[in-house]
């Protein structure tokens, strides 16, 4: 007690006193302040004089920030530009024909000889005879991949129709594209009656097309026979008419799906091309054709698709309609060969 009290004197008698904060005391969850063993970084076992100078030209560049587009641009420039075609097969770009023929004859102009009356649309009938037709050929020299994606369609519906109702939906497509054909017949014909005309405009075809029908004019020929005497094969053409002012082979197509792009009409550019071939070098016609159109309508009535090919795109598909004539003509000479006698 009495100790106390002499610091209690001792404390009276100061003129005062300080107190200086004791430090403050930090806590830490940290492995380092438990005292556990260091946890080694295995970056520092890199080598950082070899990497040193890749280090620094990485943290000196002072460019833009990269972006998709700049990514796409060192790409091109690394690797050449993206292409969005299936690659070619090997031989099949080389691939020329062997017996060249002209699509154009020099002889012959665009309009028809003034003998001739232009405002009546010519109509060729169809001759039997030996020579094969362009639907054959093409229908004879197909692809794998087309006879693989066609056989595989066909399993399909099968599967989902059986046998008979398979066969019924081919008649009635048939059926519908040949009604189709002979409505298109009776409007751009000027002996069309006008009541047969308006009864066709209930069609969904027929309604699909009305908007390629405005452009279509000046009709040539209408679901007539063409031959080619120097290359042997003969077909029948569904129009020859001018669209927006040229003159094209006109081929009307139905289909159940769009087909935005003329890659979607399949081996249809070839059967145009064949055809504008074989007119131009017919002696039944007068006249030369230089472009072609095909269109594809819908039964639902959406609006009909026009694929026109210029000089230029129907040249391009004419030395694969040759290509495909040469490997008809391959394939039957192959066929008499295997024939017995």
């Amino acid at each position: 007690m009495k100790a106390f009290q002499t610091i209690c004197r001792q404390l009276t008698r100061s003129k005062g006193f300080s107190v200086e904060p004791a430090p403050r005391v930090g806590f830490s969850t940290s492995c380092y302040s438990c005292g556990r063993k260091k946890t080694v970084n295995p970056y520092e076992k890199v080598d950082q004089e070899k990497y040193s100078d890749l280090v620094r030209s990485v943290l000196s560049f002072k460019g833009h920030c990269q972006t998709p587009e700049s990514l796409f641009e060192e790409d091109t420039l690394l690797y050449g530009p993206v292409s969005k075609c299936k690659p070619p097969k090997q031989g099949e770009e080389a691939r020329v024909p062997q017996n060249w023929f002209p699509l154009f004859n020099p002889e012959r102009g665009v309009k028809p000889n003034a003998t001739s009356d232009a405002t009546i649309p010519l109509k060729v009938p169809l001759q039997r005879n030996m020579i094969p037709s362009v639907t054959r050929i093409l229908q004879q020299t197909m692809t794998s991949d087309q006879v693989f994606y066609l056989e595989r369609w066909k399993q399909r519906m099968i599967l989902e129709l059986g046998e008979d109702g398979f066969a019924e939906y081919t008649s009635n497509i048939f059926l519908q594209g040949k009604r189709f054909h002979k409505a298109l017949e009776s409007i751009l014909s000027p002996q069309g009656n006008l009541k047969g005309r308006d009864e066709n405009l209930e069609s969904g075809y027929i309604e699909s097309v009305q908007h390629i029908l405005k452009d279509v004019s000046a009709v040539r020929a209408l679901e007539s026979a063409i031959q080619h005497e120097a290359l042997k094969y003969g077909g029948l053409l569904d129009c020859v008419a001018e669209y927006q002012g040229k003159l094209c082979v006109i081929e009307w197509k139905t289909s159940e799906k769009p087909k935005p792009f003329i890659r979607n009409t399949f081996d249809n550019p070839l059967q145009v091309v064949a055809y504008i071939g074989a007119i131009n070098h017919d002696a039944n016609y007068s006249f030369q054709v230089q472009c072609g159109l095909i269109v594809v309508a819908y039964k639902d009535g959406s609006p009909a698709h026009p694929h026109f090919m210029d000089a230029e795109l129907c040249s391009q598909y004419w030395a694969k309609w040759l290509l495909r004539l040469e490997e008809y003509a391959k394939k039957e000479k192959n066929q008499n060969i295997q024939k017995p006698d």
